[in-house]
């Protein structure tokens, strides 16, 4: 093992156990906060809800402050969802109890849990804004929040950080485990944080259920205002069912009129998947012809933002390797800031009747960060050459450099074939954060 993957795994199995919590570090996140500190922004952490935006704030980066010269009394916090804070919902109540506890010149750290619990919440923290001595952190998780487009509220000064459930090397760090029971575990229920105390299969499976129903698609249909909520459930039960496969919301309408003579527009069917999208659940991956250089606006990628969730939804059933692997990929790449398409190339070639023709080859992911580009194709195994063939043929036809990277399921090490290509196990993707340098 190199040195540098030593030092990486060493860092990630920093766990402290304080009673029977388990404290993942999440530092990507964590640092994310650290330099934004100070910058006259509200900092805003939005995410998917229990992927544990309280715990950056309230446990790891009050710990930061707190290690690195922030007097208690500086640190401001308030829970808005607890009953004994009940009172400070009143926006005026709010501001005047943080103003009254403003006493110098000195810095003062507000951080505000589940803000959307206060009335007119914005308006109290453009108020926090005018002190000059304030930084101001908040965080929510009702549908309202998670939407994408809260940062509007703060008329243009909000910083957004953006978290993700657990990737796979955040899961591993806490598990305790080998690395292919971890990986199994990973690819059944997902990276939740409430997951890693949970011992018993069965309340696996029923968290991840009733979170589902329960708090995400509630949170989808109420703040929606969806009417049938039948139509928008089987919905996403299509989506789950199709992750890795280009869809679109033509196709699935006439699948409802078809299967259940159900008129379910293709109009509303893409803005059911719009709030889907808001609310973090989903997440959509266009579709990028290279050749072209351009999008291509038709069948669409929806990937899950956590595949526990999606396994949860189709009652653990479907559990294909390859597509749960491609999003798992996913998700992994976004968590690590890359920019990521689904890519398509065109070529000519002769059928069997040797007539020219057209036909499109698909990259699983381009992924873009700056100036730089990988395309990437995710594959369960590339023990036959025919399944080599099928992984290679999208690469050969893209006219240009950039580096290309099959991730093949297990623990191999990264090495390039005679064409140039990288090879690398899932696990050695999974577990260096800067894997697509090698």
């Amino acid at each position: 093992m190199l040195l540098k993957d030593l030092l990486y795994y060493q860092k990630m199995r920093q766990t402290a156990e304080r009673g029977n919590e388990v404290i993942i570090k999440r530092d990507a996140y964590l640092n994310k906060l650290i330099e934004r500190q100070n910058n006259g922004m509200v900092k805003v952490i939005t995410g998917i809800r229990r992927c544990g935006k309280s715990f950056l704030l309230f446990k790891l980066y009050k710990e930061y402050l707190l290690n690195n010269g922030v007097n208690a009394d500086h640190i401001i916090e308030i829970a808005l969802d607890g009953i004994d804070v009940d009172e400070l919902r009143n926006p005026k109540v709010c501001y005047s109890y943080i103003k009254e506890k403003i006493i110098d010149n000195d810095m003062y750290y507000i951080l505000l849990d589940e803000v959307q619990f206060m009335d007119r919440f914005e308006e109290v923290l453009n108020s926090l804004l005018r002190i000059e001595n304030v930084d101001v952190y908040v965080t929510g998780s009702n549908s309202r929040f998670l939407s994408k487009d809260i940062i509007t509220e703060f008329r243009g000064r909000g910083d957004e950080i953006h978290i993700y459930p657990l990737t796979f090397a955040e899961f591993f760090s806490a598990y305790g485990g080998e690395y292919d029971d971890a990986w199994d575990e990973y690819l059944n229920y997902g990276g939740l944080p409430a997951l890693i105390d949970m011992n018993n299969t069965k309340q696996k499976m029923d968290y991840l259920k009733g979170i589902f129903d329960n708090v995400y698609l509630k949170d989808v249909i109420e703040r929606n205002r969806i009417k049938n909520k039948d139509e928008i459930s089987i919905l996403v039960d299509i989506l789950a069912s199709a992750i890795g496969t280009p869809t679109n919301p033509t196709k699935i309408s006439n699948t409802f009129a078809t299967e259940r003579h159900s008129n379910y527009t293709h109009k509303t069917i893409s803005a059911h998947i719009d709030f889907l999208e808001e609310a973090y659940l989903i997440s959509k991956a266009n579709r990028y012809d290279i050749k072209g250089r351009k999008y291509i606006s038709a069948n669409l990628k929806y990937y899950f933002i956590d595949v526990g969730l999606r396994n949860a939804r189709l009652n653990f059933r479907q559990q294909e390797p390859t597509h749960l692997m491609e999003n798992v990929v996913y998700n992994e790449l976004l968590a690590r800031g890359y920019s990521v398409d689904v890519g398509m190339v065109e070529v000519n070639q002769r059928n069997h009747e040797g007539k020219k023709v057209r036909k499109q080859l698909e990259v699983d992911f381009v992924t873009n960060m700056g100036n730089g580009r990988y395309y990437i194709q995710v594959a369960y195994d590339l023990s036959t050459e025919e399944k080599q063939q099928q992984e290679y043929n999208s690469f050969r036809n893209i006219p240009d450099s950039f580096k290309k990277i099959v991730i093949v399921n297990g623990s191999s090490k990264p090495w390039r074939n005679d064409e140039g290509y990288v090879i690398m196990g899932m696990k050695y993707f999974l577990l260096n954060n800067d894997s697509l340098d090698f």
